[in-house]
């Protein structure tokens, strides 16, 4: 398989490395697809690679005894499944699971401890991301809290829209609630309602976004806290 150009990557953690760091990872960087609920990672298990996301969004979820999952944190191209391994931490709390379908590139385990001993730079651009995901989990932990389901759903359509990078992508209400810790008529209510004022449409699993302004201001505060915070701790550029 030949070793992947830095210029040829989406990911934005990866395109942020110093180029003679970018090299020291590349060869172990595999590329592979990822598919709705595909589960990458899984919770209170042995974290055996990281996933850098190029396109679509993975879910980190908290599995209950019960069998369900609450959604913590979305990661898109932005950054990374495996963030235990960072820590130096074999196991993983969280699972990971392809929410809308795309690609990533996966790393073993091994390798990117080798890499990471190596590289204070990929060391700093993921401590940085780390720092970025805790804010995005810790202020919507405190939306789901103090907000109600149209403020959030309007918060988790535009999370979603931003890192599929596209104003279409697939989602059912089924995900949507599971997503949301919500009954699914719940979500078919206020989803309706967000179809109604023109600024989604849904139809047959697709979710396209048709006012942008209209639905960040159908959102609380959490989406703009969330984006202020990550963007002054986006990883410094090479």
């Amino acid at each position: 398989m030949p070793v992947l150009e830095q210029s040829n990557v989406a990911n934005h953690l990866l395109a942020a490395l110093p180029p003679a760091d970018f090299a020291l990872l590349a060869p172990a960087l595999e590329p592979v697809d990822f598919a709705i609920h595909q589960i990458l990672i899984h919770a209170e298990d042995e974290v055996g690679a990281a996933y850098f996301v190029e396109s679509g969004v993975v879910s980190m979820l908290a599995r209950l005894q019960e069998g369900e999952a609450v959604e913590t944190g979305v990661i898109g191209p932005e950054g990374m499944a495996g963030l235990p391994l960072v820590f130096g931490t074999p196991i993983s709390p969280l699972e990971a699971a392809g929410e809308i379908p795309g690609r990533a590139l996966r790393v073993a385990a091994p390798a990117l401890r080798k890499v990471l001993q190596d590289s204070p730079a990929l060391m700093q651009v993921l401590l940085h991301y780390a720092q970025a995901f805790y804010a995005q989990v810790s202020i919507a932990a405190g939306c789901h809290a103090a907000h109600d389901i149209p403020h959030r759903l309007a918060r988790w359509l535009l999370m979603a829209h931003d890192r599929a990078e596209a104003d279409e992508f697939p989602i059912t209400h089924e995900v949507l609630a599971q997503m949301l810790g919500v009954r699914r008529a719940g979500v078919t209510i206020h989803a309706g309602l967000l179809q109604n004022a023109g600024l989604i449409r849904y139809q047959r699993g697709q979710i396209a976004i048709v006012d942008r302004t209209g639905l960040e201001n159908a959102s609380c505060e959490c989406y703009r806290s969330i984006q202020r915070i990550t963007e002054r701790l986006r990883a410094p550029s090479s």
